[in-house]
């Protein structure tokens, strides 16, 4: 039997991040993917020109659709954009047990904003406490919970509820890169060379991605970040090969299969 993951988020049209990101990390990892589109965007490697949200009874019917007749064994949640969206999507998760993956998507790759300010709220006091894994970047963070060192963040977060929390650490700044696991018991340090180049974007939503696509397999969470963190650098070093766009370009996700 194959593991099954769900992905609730965003479409991004130029196929790098969001939804198709979200997919094709699935894959990479060995995972049957399906999908809940939340919003449709115009958006390539350069800019988001347009968002149009799917309404949330659409939303809330694909989730019902999927969850009543496929065995999901771990969700990864994405854009969503509105406060009544997020409260559709926590009352349509009220009843799944699995693993959830919260990516707190906020702004694209371009610097376009993806999650209105209103929302933030809604963020944290219905869809965090539900979060087996949150994965903020360091703008996301300090969105969420202000400025502070990566431990007071960290402490911040989980407090809203998550049982743990991923800081990655790709908008520091040295030669490396370093992510964050961080729970209540302790904290994992993930390290890797920064790789100088533009095409990362969908990282986010990969990483989140394979970090649930591992989850579903029945992987630890220190296991699964662990084998995502290192699927992902390689994606990142192989990105420049694909040559797609002319901004931020995605990041090669079957670098495993073929070059």
């Amino acid at each position: 039997m194959i593991a099954k993951a769900l992905t609730i988020a965003g479409s991004d049209s130029g196929g790098g991040a969001g939804i198709q990101a979200d997919l094709k990390s699935f894959a990479a990892m060995g995972v049957y993917g399906a999908s809940v589109v939340t919003a449709i965007t115009a958006q390539n490697t350069q800019a988001v020109t347009a968002i149009h949200a799917v309404p949330d009874e659409i939303v809330a019917a694909q989730i019902k659709a999927t969850l009543d007749d496929i065995d999901i064994h771990a969700i990864k949640i994405g854009m969503l954009g509105t406060p009544s969206l997020i409260q559709v999507v926590a009352e349509a998760l009220s009843s799944f047990s699995g693993p959830v993956v919260l990516d707190p998507v906020m702004v694209a790759k371009s610097g376009d904003t993806l999650l209105a300010d209103s929302a933030i709220d809604a963020l944290t006091t219905q869809l965090i406490p539900r979060a087996t894994l949150l994965t903020p970047n360091l703008p996301e963070a300090e969105k969420l919970v202000g400025v502070g060192t990566l431990q007071q963040q960290s402490a911040r977060l989980l407090d809203l509820g998550a049982r743990a929390v991923l800081m990655k650490g790709g908008h520091a700044e040295g030669a490396t890169c370093v992510d964050a696991l961080v729970t209540r018991d302790a904290t994992h340090e993930f390290s890797a060379h920064r790789v100088e180049t533009d095409n990362t974007h969908g990282t986010g939503c990969s990483f989140s991605s394979a970090i649930a696509a591992c989850l579903a397999q029945g992987l630890t969470l220190e296991a699964s970040v662990t084998r995502a963190h290192n699927w992902l650098h390689q994606a990142i070093v192989q990105a420049d090969m694909l040559e797609v766009g002319h901004g931020h370009g995605p990041v090669h996700h079957f670098h495993a299969l073929w070059t």
